[in-house]
């Protein structure tokens, strides 16, 4: 039994997490797509799960006393600060929950011996390239969120603690606050939605993320004599990409039961001015995640239909 320690609970790719173990109850199915097919004889994990109430972020203490009292052996990171525009304005705040609080955790798992798993982003680049990133290329964050979670990157890089570190792109969902969401509520309120067509990246489904977690922590979370092979940086979005624009078509273009469905009409990003700069591109290449774990994250079309069918989690 190994014993695994979650910060974030409510957010997208942390509630995904916890359903993804919940469903790893005996005699369960998993239903997962081949590709992730897991073990037959699953391992069993003692799941801790923290949300803001339980553990203020923003205070290192409190973060290095919750990993003191859980004694986890795996660490998972899935929370985060993701307001990209108010980081501007609130950029302590957002360095403390991107940057300073993942120093923490890295630095008690040094302590304690754990694995450390934490998510980063796309936004460490500064999208003037034109073939995917690759783990090694240079970084050049253009707003404070990306800086932020590139901090965070290289605070348990300096720890030394065996960490697995999973830069995602463009993540949506049923639950919280992402582009998805946004469209299908729009698509009920007006007859147009303008929609930049000029950035390009992988739409990345949070329940996509979850599973590939759990993929990764079933082959290397009960053999510690792996996790310094393992450690490091990884890519891991959904495969191909799109832009906004080509996102929400999609989105209105698979989405059951939609009373009605926005035209669209494709913007520069000069046209939807935000306080936030973004990157025009975000894809990244994973083929180091395939190549060290035999994992690929499904297609971003394939992933959409899936989730759009699903439903929210408790349909």
């Amino acid at each position: 039994m190994t014993r695994v320690l979650l910060f974030g609970r409510n957010g997208q790719v942390g509630g995904e997490l916890v359903r993804q173990f919940e469903q790893r109850r005996p005699g369960r199915s998993n239903g997962e797509p081949a590709r992730l097919q897991l073990p037959r004889d699953q391992p069993a994990y003692e799941l801790t799960v923290l949300d803001r109430a339980a553990c203020d972020l923003s205070d290192p203490d409190a973060v290095h006393a919750a990993i003191a009292q859980a004694r986890p052996q795996v660490i998972v990171n899935a929370a985060a600060w993701t307001a990209v525009d108010r980081a501007e304005t609130e950029q302590e705040a957002c360095r403390r929950i991107n940057a300073d609080a993942p120093a923490a955790m890295a630095a008690a798992a040094r302590d304690s011996g754990a694995l450390l798993v934490h998510y980063s982003t796309d936004y460490v680049f500064d999208g003037r390239a034109s073939v995917p990133y690759r783990e090694s290329d240079p970084v050049g964050p253009l707003g404070a969120y990306g800086r932020s979670k590139l901090d965070g990157e290289r605070a348990i890089a300096a720890t030394g603690c065996a960490a697995v570190v999973l830069r995602t792109s463009w993540v949506y969902g049923m639950t919280g606050q992402n582009f998805l969401r946004t469209m299908l509520r729009l698509a009920g309120e007006r007859e147009e939605l303008g929609v930049v067509d000029d950035q390009q990246g992988s739409p990345t489904w949070s329940r996509s993320i979850a599973r590939g977690t759990l993929h990764l922590l079933d082959r290397h979370a009960h053999d510690p004599a792996s996790w310094a092979g393992i450690s490091g940086l990884y890519h891991a979005t959904a495969s191909g990409s799109t832009t906004w624009f080509g996102f929400a078509s999609a989105i209105f273009e698979l989405a059951p039961g939609l009373a009605r469905r926005p035209r669209l009409r494709p913007l520069t990003t000069a046209d939807y001015p935000l306080p936030a700069p973004r990157p025009a591109w975000s894809v990244l290449d994973c083929g180091l995640l395939q190549a060290r774990f035999g994992l690929v994250l499904p297609a971003w079309r394939d992933a959409l239909s899936e989730c759009l069918a699903a439903g929210t989690p408790n349909s």
